[in-house]
């Protein structure tokens, strides 16, 4: 077989919206249309009607509960079935990741079909994980997916997967309602939906942009309508781009896309066709309405809109009806009408509005000062340059002929040029000609000029001087605008940056204000009322009001940026603006960081006093009552206990009382925790010194233990580990089913695994993040098994020593617990 397999996906949005039914369905109509095929591996999830498609299928045999890849590749069909692409692979297989399996059956030439949920996708986990509550360990790039040749949606409706639920379809019974009232909410599948839809909605784009790509297809296709609006940075753009959203709503949730062109090779005057404050105004106003801005250079206005538009397939264009005034149609019909003869399959809308017909009134390029030093010294060397050469030039035995004259006073005026700009450069030609012409241009000392030739030398003189010194000056100005804009656009992109990585803190970002402008002091003031007061401030002296600064930024009705040390240029407002409104985004984002800081902190308040009352009421009570009792029966006088009735009664007591000792220690271990009091004292030592003494309350026969005798220390606080080992120990003992608990260990680049294994009946992926959090028990558990503090109380100490504690499917079936602790040479 030659050549790489072809990749095809089953993509839902949750578990039991029938994925895997759906692949083993394809593969028995596959078989039965005679494609050579296995099923590589296929988990039914103990649901009957899934495991009966297996019936009839040749399934190769797992090797240490994982697929063996080898005797896939080995076996060599057509096709082979693999279900849960992003599963993590048990310790010692070939690969981590399933999906790293797959690439290497794909690699050997064989197709595959697999499975996965949008809640694996690894760029969606943290919003699942916002979504449901839950963190998936169990992801696979996007890449992977991506790269599918065929993505098949498996869509159910929430309403229908809650049913499917409640029947048994997709849990036990015993789990069932633990699930709907947890992971299946209504609200959570009904987001997953939408997220599964958006991301298979995008592939579908990304599969149609390919196609035109590939066959060269530029005409328009009305898949979805896209409506473009073009932008000139002029006052009509509002109108423009509200009425170009009216028209993308009306046409059922088109996209809005708005593109301004800049032109590349107009006169100085036309570079800016528009204000950048506009621009930005107008941007802030697309991105509110739900759409896209963009920017695009060309020479060719229209030709550049039409090239963007076909490029994005875009339905309608919308343009303002012209600013120009009758006369300056002269010079062409327009850019809209332009547009509208070449859009072709595109339709184009000219929105009129209160400008037009009114005057371009194009802005110019402001012209950058050459400072009041260097202009000083342009207009003296304009005004005393010429004399001073002429004396020099008139000196006895001085005399070079006109020739080599006229170049010393054009070298003159180019100096001035480059030194005080244009006018002061324009006075040095003129007053260079008119020295010329009165003492070195026969007949001296007159303005005649006797000879032709000299005239014509004297103006094409004064021509060149003039030619020359306004390209000069023009350079120099063009060389201070692009250090100017490559200073503001560093500037910039070191704030892009800072807002990328999250560097948002107000004293550092007011801080880097007052650096980037050399200012005194920078201030954000905040009006409570009519009372100013300042936010955070950066440098000495800083202003507490709005009124006693030199230069102040209004970001909104209540927020002013005040600067204080020296009054900035107007070129200088642009940068200064973003500052402006980054820190009030960074103030916004640190208030909601509080709120939701002060909102987690009263809802965990709540809920553990909750869950304490409960817990108090009832597991606490429970044991206290059979003491009470056990005690209460021996001390009667009225009955007469033979010693084994005495003896049970006894063990009863004590039984009860440890049961007690565990709860009141876990409850003021949580509280520990919950307060910050727990302070490890951490020190390198065995995994056995601890793993024993936190054994002592398990029967011997009830677990297993295999740690290799060459592991490395771990840098750990003993006292810490062995509690939380005997919570989880003892937890996997009692809900771990017949078979012995398994404790294995192993080192991984500077970390140790630990791994408490049982064969018990596992825990659902929805529920994995949530028994780990205070006062939680699976829905199945009788009240009075204990408050739920323990596997709480164990990861909060192994994060207290600088470790972690997560859980995993047992393959095969059951619950892994595994302890990640740092050796004492680290990572």
């Amino acid at each position: 077989m030659t050549g790489r397999g072809r990749l095809k996906i089953y993509f839902g949005s949750a578990p039991g919206v029938g994925k895997t039914y759906a692949m083993l369905g394809e593969a028995a109509r596959r078989r039965e249309r005679g494609t050579d095929l296995v099923v590589g591996f296929a988990d039914p999830h103990g649901r009957p009607r899934t495991a009966a498609l297996l019936d009839g299928l040749e399934i190769v045999p797992p090797r240490q509960g994982e697929m063996d890849v080898d005797a896939v590749i080995a076996r060599a069909p057509q096709v082979a079935f693999v279900d849960e692409i992003a599963h993590t692979n048990a310790p010692g297989a070939r690969n981590a990741k399933r999906w790293q399996d797959v690439e290497e059956i794909l690699a050997a030439g064989i197709d595959v079909v697999s499975t996965v949920n949008v809640e694996h996708l690894e760029s969606l986990a943290d919003v699942v994980e916002r979504i449901t509550g839950v963190r998936r360990r169990e992801t696979v790039p996007d890449g992977v997916v991506r790269r599918a040749d065929q993505i098949e949606l498996v869509d159910i409706s929430p309403e229908s997967l809650r049913r499917r639920l409640a029947h048994g379809d997709v849990y036990p019974p015993e789990r069932v309602d633990a699930a709907l009232a947890d992971y299946f909410r209504v609200g959570n599948l009904t987001a997953l939906r939408e997220l599964a839809l958006l991301w298979v909605a995008d592939r579908v784009d990304d599969a149609l942009a390919r196609y035109r790509d590939e066959k060269g297809i530029t005409r328009t296709w009305e898949a979805r309508e896209r409506v473009v609006v073009g932008l000139t940075g002029g006052p009509e753009g509002d109108t423009l781009i509200r009425r170009a959203a009216r028209i993308a709503a009306r046409a059922g949730r088109g996209d809005l896309v708005a593109v301004h062109v800049a032109r590349l090779n107009d006169r100085p005057a036309r570079l800016a066709d528009g204000s950048p404050e506009a621009l930005a105004r107008q941007r802030a106003l697309v991105e509110g309405m739900g759409g896209s801005y963009h920017q695009v250079t060309g020479d060719d206005v229209p030709g550049a809109l039409i090239e963007f538009a076909q490029a994005v397939n875009a339905t309608q264009i919308v343009l303002g009806s012209s600013r120009r005034s009758r006369w300056q149609y002269i010079s062409g019909p327009g850019v809209g009408a332009t547009v509208a003869d070449r859009s072709g399959d595109v339709d184009v809308h000219i929105v009129t509005h209160d400008y037009a017909g009114k005057g371009r009134g194009l802005t110019t390029v402001a012209r950058t000062s050459l400072g009041h030093r260097r202009l000083t010294t342009g207009w003296l060397l304009a005004v005393c340059g010429p004399p001073v050469l002429t004396g020099v030039l008139s000196l006895p035995g001085a005399r070079l002929g006109l020739p080599t004259e006229l170049l010393f006073f054009l070298a003159l005026t180019v100096g001035v040029a480059l030194v005080g700009g244009l006018w002061p450069a324009i006075v040095a030609a003129v007053a260079g000609f008119l020295l010329l012409n009165w003492f070195f241009t026969p007949p001296l000392h007159t303005l005649t000029v006797a000879e032709l030739e000299n005239g014509f030398a004297l103006l094409v003189f004064v021509a060149v001087a003039v030619a020359v010194a306004t390209v000069v000056d023009l350079a120099a100005r063009r060389s201070s605008q692009a250090a100017r804009a490559r200073s503001e656009a560093t500037t910039l992109s070191m704030l892009a940056t800072s807002v990328l990585r999250g560097e948002d803190a107000l004293p550092e970002l007011l801080e880097r204000v007052r650096e980037t402008f050399g200012l005194a002091s920078v201030s954000l003031l905040e009006r409570t009322g009519d009372t100013w007061g300042p936010i955070a401030s950066a440098g000495a002296d800083p202003c507490g009001r709005p009124d006693d600064a030199d230069v102040r930024v209004q970001v909104s009705d209540v927020l002013t940026l005040a600067l204080r040390g020296r009054v900035l240029p107007a070129a200088d407002r642009r940068v200064l603006a973003a500052f402006a409104y980054q820190a009030a985004a960074a103030l916004d984002r640190q208030r909601l960081a509080d709120q939701a800081r002060q909102a987690r902190s009263l809802a965990e308040g709540n809920k553990i006093r909750t869950a304490l009352l409960a817990a108090v009421s009832h597991d606490l009570r429970t044991p206290l009552a059979s003491i009470k009792a056990g005690v209460s029966s021996l001390r009667s006088d009225d009955v007469q206990w033979d010693p084994a009735d005495e003896a049970e009664l006894l063990a009863t007591i004590e039984e009860s009382a440890d049961r007690l000792d565990r709860l009141v220690a876990n409850l003021l271990d949580m509280s520990r925790l919950q307060t910050g009091a727990v302070r490890p004292l951490t020190r390198p030592m065995s995994i056995d010194e601890v793993l024993v003494p936190s054994l002592a309350n398990v029967p011997g026969d009830q677990v297993k233990i295999e740690v290799p005798e060459d592991l490395p220390p771990v840098l750990t606080d003993p006292g810490l580990l062995e509690r939380s080992l005997a919570n989880v120990v003892e937890n996997a003992v009692r809900h771990g089913g017949d078979e012995p608990v398994r404790i294995s260990a192993s080192e991984h680049g500077g970390m140790v695994e630990l791994r408490i294994t049982d064969r018990g009946p596992g825990v659902p992926d929805s529920a994995k993040s949530q028994m780990f959090e205070p006062f939680q028990r699976l829905g199945d558990r009788p009240r009075g098994d204990g408050v739920g503090l323990g596997l709480a109380v164990a990861r909060g100490f192994a994060e207290a020593i600088g470790g972690d504690l997560h859980a995993e499917d047992t393959p095969g079936g059951g619950l892994t617990m595994i302890f990640t602790l740092p050796t004492k040479e680290g990572p």
